[in-house]
């Protein structure tokens, strides 16, 4: 059962540090900011607290370093954000100096610091306690609104929200949980989920928890060639994961005409631009070809779904949207789903790739709600406890 979280609206604030984990992941190229979604979602948390008077200090990782990496700083997420904010932000490039705890407590009400990445620290993805109390000595609470990294038990994420009383939920996080937690508690019917992606395995808990809950499960990516070859068909060189054909099997029989499989493939030689494809019915894929998007056909049978839903979940590109011409099922799903949010049906885009191809299409200001977490939003579709969830305070 959904929990219900203790929230930034009631916490004392004027003059106290709150210590907000963000999520500012974000790429960069040539030493600048890429992509400030991230950033820009976390706004509203930020200036909520700045114009109550706290003390704001954001901690955040960026990559994957293994240790200090001067590349992987996140000295131009500052600069973005000083940008956003309109104001000089402080940057502390030593959260576990002996001087930052003093900084934290000399900034002005309403003043911003950043902490340098995270993850140049062993002890964060090692929920290090002792790094969680030099986190904890930055801050008077703590607010997690990095919905992103929830699904981590790191020190920034669960440790620190131990120690640190209250911790409480920023907006951005009570918005990812009250979409995805209410698609899935209390969808409004028909509730469809369109799932995509390239395999199978990857997707598994996702179908079984979500079966028994939708009204429909439209397949889409690679994922589903592995379908194919359990009803048996000829998949010619497309992906098929062999070890999961019993289980797509199984899963078939399971969901009856609840699981929607693409009606014909667009498929082609190899994967590359400018190659020549065909569209094909499902059990019409020669050898020697492979699937590498969904058909027209079914982009319409897909969409005209969609549009009569309440309540549509989407998980996953129909193709190799990269690669285009194979990107255009995906484009066509993000199309349906924007003509869908217009007439009041509840869209809730999943993160990851989906949320790129949303992105790239220039349609995710049309959707209900785009999270920003790919693989947190993967794990609470899958019914998974987010130990940065847990460790925050019930209200």
């Amino acid at each position: 059962m959904k929990r219900s979280l203790r929230s930034l609206d009631g916490a004392v604030l004027d003059g106290r540090r709150a210590l907000v984990r963000v999520d500012f992941n974000c790429p960069l190229k040539d030493g600048v900011v890429a992509d400030n979604t991230r950033i820009r979602a976390s706004l509203p948390t930020i200036r909520y607290l700045q114009e109550r008077g706290a003390r704001v200090v954001l901690l955040s990782h960026l990559g994957r370093p293994k240790g200090p990496d001067p590349s992987q700083s996140l000295r131009p997420c500052v600069t973005e954000l000083e940008r956003l904010l309109g104001a000089p932000v402080t940057f502390l490039a030593d959260p576990l100096g002996g001087d930052a705890a003093t900084t934290t407590k000399r900034l002005a009400r309403g003043g911003v610091a950043v902490v340098e990445n995270t993850r140049f620290h062993p002890g964060e993805e090692q929920n290090d306690p002792a790094l969680a109390r030099s986190f904890a000595a930055l801050g008077d609470l703590y607010v997690n609104d990095a919905f992103g990294s929830a699904h981590r038990a790191h020190a920034s994420t669960e440790a620190v929200a131990r120690l640190l009383k209250p911790a409480v939920s920023g907006f951005l996080m009570e918005k990812e949980l009250s979409y995805l937690g209410g698609a899935l508690e209390q969808p409004a019917r028909p509730f469809v989920a369109v799932l995509g992606g390239a395999k199978v395995s990857g997707k598994i808990e996702l179908i079984e928890h979500l079966l028994p809950r939708v009204d429909a499960i439209l397949v889409g990516g690679a994922m589903a060639c592995t379908f194919f070859r359990a009803l048996g068909l000829e998949t010619g060189t497309s992906l098929v994961e062999e070890d999961r054909v019993a289980l797509a099997r199984t899963l078939i029989d399971q969901a009856g005409s609840k699981l929607v499989l693409p009606a014909g493939a667009v498929i082609a030689l190899r994967l590359e631009r400018g190659i020549t494809t065909r569209s094909v019915p499902r059990d019409r894929i020669p050898a020697g070809w492979a699937m590498y998007d969904i058909s027209e056909e079914t982009e319409r049978e897909f969409a005209a779904r969609i549009g009569a839903a309440r309540t549509v979940v989407w998980n996953g590109p129909m193709g190799v949207f990269e690669t285009p011409p194979f990107d255009h099922g995906t484009r066509a799903v993000a199309r349906a789903m924007a003509a869908a949010t217009a007439t009041g049906v509840v869209t809730v885009v999943g993160g990851g790739d989906s949320a790129a191809a949303v992105a790239q299409a220039g349609l995710q200001d049309k959707m209900s709600h785009v999270s920003t977490g790919g693989g947190a939003s993967l794990e609470f579709l899958e019914g998974k406890e987010l130990p940065g969830v847990a460790a925050l305070d019930d209200a």
